[in-house]
């Protein structure tokens, strides 16, 4: 009998990932969190949203055209970037600042190499930055409807804006961020007061915890900030579902969040308690973009490591960049700045700790019989 044999190029094995389902994947995992904070921040999030959406379609269509290439809008890819640069805005930002943003990540950082796969920083932060540095005002407004108008920086939420701008005078009575913020008049919730007593009482107290007030407003995304990053819970649920799915590897986040937070519970407590490990690491998680950045914008396939080692030594660096960033910059967050600061690096490190090909040795020779 004869027997059919075909021949395929590499790869002979394949999961079914693709561009397109992956790209879809992050897109509906982060509307959840989007949607929240159209909730809270009403039309004008919404209103920023879709500009940002628009105009990153536009964009990327308008420079697929100019290249020659054919029009990558159902990837998702475009739709990502435009959604996670209106995500790290302020609700309240003029109309022609996400369109900027929007036009500069696709056609600078996007499209000055060729497009998908050769973007050299991630886009949707790259657009950020660039929107921040051109319209400072605009993009360091920040409002709580209602009960809190403050000013903030890059990547940073009202929170941490907050504090840094207080923590100019003297922090050396307060235990805690939280406490800082909660004498000093910042916001609480009715929720956050309810449901961190009942906590306590039922659950915590009996462990001899207790949870101060505050954190419930924190996690579930009552408090000012950008549209999308103030809900770690719906951040945090889309995570769960790309990690089940392996969308997204476990090794840079986890280097982030462990570098991070070592760092915070070792110094960060030395402007309030003058003691070392007492730093307030729950705060910090839970404020700013940090939980935003690290999961889906710091783990971009194309603008972060290929080698596990150097995973590792990305989510190192940028999160010992975002604890310098917050501690001493003049940046209340940091997360964006520290993120761009080892997309750059990213060709170092592919090239210095690519990994050695099966059967090779390390300079890339055969080994001996």
């Amino acid at each position: 009998m004869k027997q059919d044999i075909r021949v395929s190029s590499s790869p002979q094995i394949h999961d079914g990932a693709s561009t397109t389902n992956i790209m879809w994947s992050v897109f509906f995992c982060l509307v959840p969190s989007a949607a929240w904070g159209v909730a809270v921040f009403g039309a004008p999030a919404l209103r920023v949203l879709c500009i940002a959406l628009v105009s990153t379609a536009a964009a990327e269509a308008l420079c697929a055209r100019l290249f020659g290439h054919p029009l990558t809008l159902w990837d998702g890819s475009a739709c990502v970037s435009g959604l996670l640069i209106g995500m790290t805005m302020p609700p309240g930002v003029p109309f022609y600042v996400p369109v900027f943003a929007s036009f500069f990540a696709m056609c600078v950082v996007k499209w000055t190499f060729g497009g998908l796969g050769r973007n050299w920083m991630n886009p949707a932060l790259a657009g950020r930055a660039f929107a921040y540095f051109s319209w400072t005002h605009a993009m360091t407004t920040w409002t709580l409807p209602g009960v809190l108008r403050a000013t903030d920086a890059l990547t940073g939420a009202t929170p941490l804006g907050f504090l840094k701008k207080e923590m100019a005078r003297n922090t050396a009575f307060y235990r805690s961020p939280m406490e800082y913020l909660r004498t000093n008049g910042y916001p609480r919730s009715l929720f956050d007061g309810g449901l961190t007593d009942w906590l306590n009482a039922q659950i915590l107290d009996p462990l001899g915890i207790t949870l101060p007030q505050g954190y419930v407003d924190f996690f579930f995304g009552f408090m000012g900030g950008s549209i999308g990053e103030v809900s770690s819970l719906l951040l945090l649920a889309g995570t769960v579902f790309l990690l089940a799915r392996k969308v997204l590897t476990p090794a840079i986040p986890a280097a982030y969040f462990g570098t991070f937070g070592l760092l915070v519970w070792i110094f960060a407590g030395l402007p309030f308690s003058g003691e070392y490990f007492s730093g307030d690491v729950l705060f910090h998680f839970l404020s700013g973009g940090l939980i935003l950045g690290a999961f889906y914008m710091a783990t971009d396939i194309v603008s972060s490591p290929v080698s596990l080692s150097g995973q590792i030594l990305y989510g190192c660096g940028a999160g010992l960049l975002t604890f310098l960033i917050r501690s001493y910059g003049s940046v209340p967050d940091g997360t964006a700045l520290a993120i761009l600061a080892m997309n750059v690096c990213v060709p170092l490190m592919n090239r210095v700790l690519r990994p050695s090909r099966f059967g090779a040795g390390k300079a890339g020779k055969g080994r001996p019989a």
